[in-house]
């Protein structure tokens, strides 16, 4: 499809700076068929049903974004993909200052060797030293905020926390699941008591989810891939919860995307290892979700084109254009959405 289709016009004061606070007190427009209505976050155990699953992303962010030094060019790097013990493939900013053996000094004591460019436009990074990676990072990391936030405002302690999911448990994502930064330990206890259960998976967001689709034609656009793990028992929940006759709820784009990865033709969710590139546009049939929930996406992503994949792309137009005209916050930081086809 053309992807100029997928445009819209936002205004930038709607792009959310900070988080709600507390987290379960953003807003939350419904669209179930053709009706659209305000609602809050906190309204979830009322609009979903006994017996239905939320699926939530337990990936942890980890402190991916360095600024360095290459003799007197500066270098930013965004880890974006590890590729073995000590190797990242990241997305530099200063790029063209770079080539392959060159050493990047991260300052803290962290030193990279350049390696070769990948077909993305990624660089390979090999951290130098025999200190775990995850040590380098926490000493001379930040939290890799979204372009659209980190280039309004300065990274700062509160975004360590604000930017990961109370979820979060296995680290490996450079960007947050971030529709489930809306739940609290409260609104979990509301929807159990609500006959609402919720299980994990993992999918390790790539820093690739930022890029943007530079293509004409969204055939042409080639999606980065990302690694996953559904383990047996999260599958066999999602199979039971439809065969008693619960729906089974994505919370996040991730969720919904390893969902339909570990999927057959036959709607049964499957044990799931490895990497996915899946890439979800309007003509999809989707296997084995029957809802969403998730935040408000940039214009012409491959976000937008996967919700409007599940809704139809006029009706989220709809629904974008009553989001913007009464006043939601978008991104990362900002309210969600409960899409119920």
């Amino acid at each position: 499809m053309r992807v100029d289709l997928f445009d819209f016009a936002l205004p930038p004061d709607r792009i959310a700076l900070r988080p709600s606070e507390p987290r379960d007190a953003a807003r939350m427009l419904l669209l179930a068929g053709d009706r659209i209505a305000d609602y809050g976050v906190r309204d979830l155990p009322s609009l979903l049903r006994v017996g239905d699953l939320l699926v939530f992303n337990d990936t942890r962010v980890i402190p991916a974004q360095f600024e360095g030094r290459r003799g007197d060019a500066r270098i930013g790097a965004t880890l974006h993909r590890r590729l073995g013990p000590r190797a990242w493939a990241a997305f530099v900013r200063n790029a063209r200052r770079l080539h392959a053996g060159d050493r990047i000094d991260f300052g803290a004591g962290v030193v990279a060797i350049a390696g070769d460019r990948g077909e993305d436009g990624s660089i390979v990074l090999e951290f130098e030293g025999d200190e775990p990676v995850e040590l380098l990072l926490a000493r001379a990391g930040r939290m890799p905020l979204p372009p659209y936030i980190a280039s309004r405002r300065p990274t700062d302690a509160r975004d360590d926390a604000d930017y990961q999911t109370m979820f979060a448990a296995a680290p490996g994502a450079v960007a947050a699941p971030t529709a489930a930064l809306h739940f609290t330990p409260a609104l979990i206890a509301a929807l159990e008591a609500a006959g609402i259960g919720h299980a994990t998976l993992t999918l390790h967001v790539g820093a690739g989810t930022f890029l943007p689709v530079k293509v004409e034609d969204s055939d042409a656009h080639r999606m980065h891939a990302e690694w996953g793990r559904i383990d047996a028992a999260a599958a066999a929940r999602l199979n039971a919860t439809r065969a008693a006759g619960g729906r089974v709820i994505a919370v996040g784009t991730t969720s919904l995307r390893l969902i339909e990865s570990a999927a057959g033709e036959d709607g049964i969710v499957r044990p799931f290892e490895g990497e996915t590139d899946i890439f979800i546009t309007p003509g999809y049939r989707f296997r084995a979700i029957d809802g969403l929930m998730t935040n408000f996406h940039l214009p012409r992503s491959t976000l937008f084109m996967l919700v409007a994949a599940l809704m139809g792309l006029e009706r989220m137009k709809a629904a974008y254009a009553h989001a913007i005209e009464n006043g939601y916050r978008f991104y990362s930081y900002g309210d969600a959405s409960l899409l119920l086809p």
